[in-house]
């Protein structure tokens, strides 16, 4: 791939960093992300459900900002698993258990290739955007009038504040309705962001004998 073609691929990514536990945009504006815990609805009884409902619909409302649900769809990779399967198999000194290990092993295997198993993560975006301050300033020349503007953004400490009362709002309003969250890291933002972005290294087997 050539440099054109890697500088034309890069200008699609709006990320322009990733520090102290937040996306900072090219635009200026800056996200955290929250991992969310699953929730299931089902099984709930009727009056649990509207109750949810309910405090969903209050959590929703009471928000002057705009969030983004994001649910990660993938299919499970087993092979960390079986990497410590193995491991076991190596170490154990019992003949019968090595043999259980081993055919629990090939079971796990079959099983996973048969079926399609996957695993979901969902997300919620926490947005902030700047004020972006515009002032025009006329300069006399030798040829006339010249406009200049100006932007004058808040400061990364500033726009981070901000989105720390952000968060806390939503975290509030999500245990209302029995969903925990955990803001994502630094690295975790740069694990999931590379994920997204190079859905084909997931894809490259692993060689287990």
């Amino acid at each position: 791939m050539d440099k054109q073609t890697t500088k034309a691929s890069q200008d699609f990514v709006p990320i322009k960093e990733i520090r102290n536990e937040t996306v900072v945009l090219k635009d200026g504006s800056v996200r955290a992300i929250l991992m969310a815990s699953s929730l299931n609805f089902a099984l709930k009884s009727v009056d649990e459900q509207i109750a949810i409902t309910s405090q969903f619909q209050d959590f929703l409302n009471s928000l002057d900002f705009s969030l983004q649900f994001f649910i990660e769809s993938r299919e499970l990779d087993i092979r960390p698993y079986i990497a410590v399967l193995e491991d076991r198999y190596e170490k154990q000194i019992n003949d019968l258990m090595k043999v259980q290990v081993r055919e629990y092993v090939e079971f796990i295997k079959n099983f996973t290739k048969n079926e399609n198993i996957m695993t979901k993560n969902f997300f919620v975006v926490v947005p902030y955007t700047p004020p972006i301050l515009d002032t025009t300033k006329k300069m006399s020349g030798f040829f006339g009038k010249k406009e200049e503007t100006l932007e004058i953004k808040n400061s990364f400490e500033e726009n981070q504040t901000q989105l720390e009362q952000r968060i806390a709002m939503v975290e509030q309003g999500l245990v209302r309705t029995g969903v925990r969250v955990v803001r994502l890291g630094t690295e975790e933002l740069i694990e999931l962001f590379y994920k997204i972005f190079n859905p084909g290294d997931l894809e490259k087997p692993m060689k287990i004998d």
